[in-house]
């Protein structure tokens, strides 16, 4: 059965074909204009209609190449159904290096938008009304911020049995229960009715070729489970890591942090994960783990101030050997770029 042509924007883009769209938002100071700038894979035969998004945040850049080594993949050749790939959401952030809009807004953070709002309202407002309104399931890609690694996760409301499906087939080592957060477009999306995962993996203006490779790997059998391509006959399972609680552990001096607890490790309540100490050597203090957990996220500038978030652990269900996350993630890509850190300090 053939599905009918799909419309966005003033493009409509008939099955079996793909088609880049531009939709204006704002000029800059130089009158060259800027655009929503999607790339609509249309099948010839109907399925789900699925969005892809990066770079909401503008420094976070991973998501752009997962996108770009996604549309090349000839798989997509047998799609069934819709994708909407948006590598670069905020375009103004992008050209920037900058996680926020010229006006410092956040555009994570005004959705669903207004279309006659504030410039970030206004690229919400688009994106819920070109894009997410118009599909069935959402996929968004971040990175961790502000000189902060995040170890490969999938962050949804695990709560809805769809969501947590699709996490568990996104296949990355956590999946952490996660709130909705008053406008962001997972709210927004929430409010739709449309399950949505946001993977969070690497750091900041950084290519991590790790959490590259796993986010490509999730995207790609998020769309098998969901139909949208054809499922493999065998397939091998990823151990998947359910946790519906974390903790940030935070500085409580000023100073310079020093042997820190890896990415991935895990960690027992009390554990020593890191020392910071002022530049003379003459104040030290040692922090620990208020939780038993493993480490999903890290800062990794070494100056900090008091109060300053330094690791992110997550508590994992059950009695998981944490330990083997990220031997078990890197052993599947052998051939990349990505060393494996020590785990412990």
């Amino acid at each position: 059965m053939k599905q009918e042509s799909f419309r966005i924007g003033n493009a409509v883009i008939v099955p079996g074909s793909q088609q880049l769209v531009e939709l204006p938002v704002a000029h800059l100071y130089t009158h060259t204009q800027m655009s929503l700038t999607a790339h609509v894979v249309h099948g010839r035969r109907p399925g789900p209609r699925l969005f892809v998004s990066a770079a909401l945040h503008g420094d976070e850049i991973n998501g752009v190449e997962i996108i770009r080594r996604l549309l090349k993949r000839k798989t997509l050749a047998s799609l069934k159904g819709t994708l909407i790939a948006i590598p670069v959401v905020n375009s103004f952030g992008f050209i920037n290096h900058s996680r926020y809009l010229p006006d410092r807004r956040d555009l994570n953070r005004v959705f669903p938008g207004s279309v006659s709002g504030s410039l970030a309202s206004r690229i919400a407002d688009l994106f819920m009304t070109e894009i997410a309104s118009k599909c069935t399931h959402g996929i968004d890609l971040h990175t961790g911020s502000n000189h902060r690694f995040n170890l490969p996760q999938v962050r949804a409301s695990l709560k809805d049995k769809e969501t947590k499906r699709l996490a568990q087939a996104f296949g990355a080592p956590v999946m952490l229960h996660s709130k909705l957060r008053d406008g962001s477009l997972r709210e927004a999306v929430a409010e739709l009715g449309i399950p949505m995962l946001l993977y969070e993996a690497g750091e900041a203006l950084r290519f991590d070729e790790l959490s590259i490779r796993t986010g490509l790997r999730g995207i790609v059998s998020v769309m098998r489970s969901i139909g949208m391509l054809p499922a493999k006959a065998s397939r091998r399972s990823h151990a998947v890591f359910p946790s519906s609680l974390s903790k940030w552990v935070r500085s409580p001096i000023s100073g310079i942090l020093s042997r820190r607890a890896a990415i991935g490790a895990q960690v027992v309540k009390g554990d020593v994960i890191a020392i910071v100490h002022d530049p003379y050597g003459e104040t030290e203090e040692k922090i620990t783990a208020p939780v038993s957990g493993v480490i999903i996220g890290r800062l990794q500038l070494p100056l900090v101030y008091q109060g300053d978030a330094l690791f992110h652990i997550a508590v994992l269900e059950g009695d998981p050997d944490a330990g083997q996350i990220v031997e078990e993630l890197t052993s599947d890509f052998e051939q990349s770029d990505f060393i494996p850190p020590k785990v412990g300090l």
